[in-house]
């Protein structure tokens, strides 16, 4: 096994360690020990890739902000004129990342990352909207500000449900709602023909 696979295997582990260890107890109370002997690894192993626990902490983070503006923006690498739910891909990161979410929404482990969350999700709506049409009548910040509440809050009813619908479920009612929508979308206005709107 070459050396980047090893690395990327155990900083998963030690990851994957970590977020377990999120779901029994407060992460102040989680020590390096702790980290170790869940993952299976020794002290020296996790001294090689991070000082300090926060350091972990910081990388799933950075690790989840990184894949959720990738599956954001990954309907606009889509070559067709339309939007279709298989294009959205939005719900599949969450999935994957599903630990993670469950443990931002069902406790207070992470008490600034909604609001991280929140900040990036409307940071790329302003981008879209940005390219889009101006409309005067409607704030865009307000504008950005609607949507990615929206589905934020559709995030947190699949998470809390215990992700009981599949990512293709919901990324079909996310689509149904935004053609149904009254208000103009970036999603729907970005994806959408004139003949389809």
């Amino acid at each position: 096994m070459d050396t980047d696979k090893r690395v990327r295997r155990t900083k998963k582990a030690l990851q994957n360690s970590l977020l377990t260890l999120m779901e029994e107890k407060d992460f102040h109370d989680i020590t390096i020990t702790d980290i170790v002997t869940k993952a299976d690894y020794n002290r020296g192993t996790f001294y090689k890739h991070y000082q300090y626990k926060e350091d972990l902490l910081d990388e799933i983070i950075e690790n989840v902000m990184t894949g959720l503006k990738e599956s954001y923006r990954e309907p606009s690498n889509d070559k067709k004129t339309t939007l279709s739910s298989s294009a959205i891909k939005i719900f599949d990161h969450v999935e994957q990342n599903a630990k993670f979410y469950q443990i931002v929404i069902r406790s207070n482990a992470l008490p600034n990352f909604q609001e991280k969350f929140i900040r990036a999700l409307k940071e790329l709506a302003s981008e879209d909207l940005i390219a889009l049409q101006p409309t005067p009548d409607i704030d865009p910040d307000l504008h950005a500000s609607y949507q990615f509440y929206a589905i934020f809050g559709m995030i947190i009813e699949w998470v809390n449900s215990g992700l009981k619908h599949s990512p293709s479920y919901m990324a079909e009612q996310l689509l149904t709602i935004l053609k149904s929508e009254p208000v103009t979308t970036a999603f729907k206005t970005k994806y959408v023909p004139p003949h389809m709107a």
